[in-house]
């Protein structure tokens, strides 16, 4: 099975992204870019969710630490709403992709 570490903040987002998810993969849920960069290198995983608007340190930093250590980690970016510029920030970061919140189960498949 997959593994999907979700580094996001607000437990709503983590709830709805856990419900669509659970499924079909293993989760790992990280609430800062510190942790989530801690567990990207200890837990491998296939996949980042990665919340662009995390307090203390935005995503785009865990994204430029964990894209230098882990190349073959997949990271979409995370944010809601949407700002003019953000998806190109994100991608400058390291992202692979870029989603808005909140995500659906059309963005899934």
């Amino acid at each position: 099975m997959k593994t999907i570490l979700i580094v996001e903040d607000v437990e709503l987002n983590i709830d709805h992204l856990s419900q669509l998810l659970e499924d079909d993969y293993n989760l790992r849920v990280a609430k800062n870019g510190e942790q989530g960069v801690s567990m990207a290198q200890q837990e491998n995983p296939d996949l980042i969710l990665m919340d662009i608007s995390l307090p203390f340190m935005d995503g785009y930093e865990p994204t430029r630490r964990v894209g230098t250590t882990r190349a073959s980690t997949l990271i979409i970016g995370l944010s809601a709403p949407a700002m003019s510029g953000d998806e190109e920030k994100a991608k400058e970061a390291g992202c692979n992709d870029y989603l808005t919140k909140p995500v659906n189960k059309a963005d899934k498949d």
